[in-house]
């Protein structure tokens, strides 16, 4: 019996990296998983992952931006599993520009990433979470559910030359107080996780060199520079970035029956890194 045994769990852009890490941990404490990527086969692949570690899993394709997404997304949990115990609001990426050379399209594509698309997930939810709570009162059931946005060290500090990440990730912090206050009513503990350098492909530094992901029809630089990744190391106290396993232990950890009682919050998972 995992800590998650029979939850239903939805985890945006969970076909690699870090949402594939959270879809693991979660995999292994039992939980019951919908699986998101923007691309078909990262998505299969971890559902076939999943349940070879004998869990339950679906997909659910496709951008978080795209409109009728929110519905398909939380459509897919309900035919599928009749639940939604936790929704973690992962996908995520950066386009990253100083402000006099950042075009409004650069602007809105991040926001709508990281702010819009949580928003309308979340506002697709409400309905069945008022419901599965009802259901629970009048059966005289206590059951606590889970929401986690993704946030990031940048909206604590700022970033150069991450004016929308920073702005949009800023933006998901005051996005959980609210939501915190909104559904404790129903019992969901709504908190955030401010990522520090967890290196994924996203980040590493053997992808610096013109290295693209193609995001709705965009080219996307990505990787850092190999001396920001040793500048990096040097000034965190633990010497190094974290590893996706890492970043989702951190995620993990709002999600368990120990974080019943903690709601509205946001914890770095950065190493302390300032």
């Amino acid at each position: 019996m995992g800590k998650l045994d029979g939850k239903v769990a939805l985890v945006t852009g969970s076909g690699r990296g870090i949402g594939r890490a959270i879809v693991e941990k979660f995999a292994s404490e039992g939980a019951r998983i919908v699986v998101n990527d923007l691309d078909a086969d990262p998505a299969h692949e971890t559902v076939e992952t999943l349940k070879k570690m004998g869990v339950e899993a679906v997909a659910c394709v496709g951008n978080v931006t795209a409109p009728d997404f929110a519905d398909r997304f939380v459509g897919t949990a309900l035919k599928a599993f009749k639940g939604i115990d936790i929704i973690v609001n992962n996908a995520g990426y950066t386009w990253d520009d100083v402000i006099q050379k950042m075009s409004d399209e650069q602007w809105y594509a991040i926001i709508d990433c990281h702010m819009t698309a949580p928003f309308r997930i979340l506002r697709a939810a409400y309905p069945h979470v008022k419901a599965l709570h009802a259901a629970d009162k009048e059966a005289g059931r206590e059951v606590y559910r889970k929401i986690v946005n993704i946030s990031s060290v940048s909206a604590l500090n700022g970033n150069a030359g991450q004016m929308n990440y920073s702005s949009a990730k800023a933006g998901v912090i005051g996005m959980t107080r609210a939501l915190a206050r909104e559904w404790g009513r129903f019992n969901v503990n709504v908190n955030c996780v401010a990522f520090g350098l967890i290196h994924t492909r996203m980040t590493s530094a053997d992808a610096h060199a013109g290295a693209t992901v193609n995001i709705d029809g965009r080219d996307i630089r990505v990787g850092l520079n190999p001396d920001m990744l040793k500048s990096h190391a040097q000034r965190n106290p633990l010497g190094r970035g974290g590893t996706p396993e890492e970043a989702a232990g951190g995620v993990y950890l709002f999600c368990s029956p120990e974080s019943n009682y903690i709601t509205g919050q946001t914890i770095a998972v950065a190493g302390n890194l300032q």
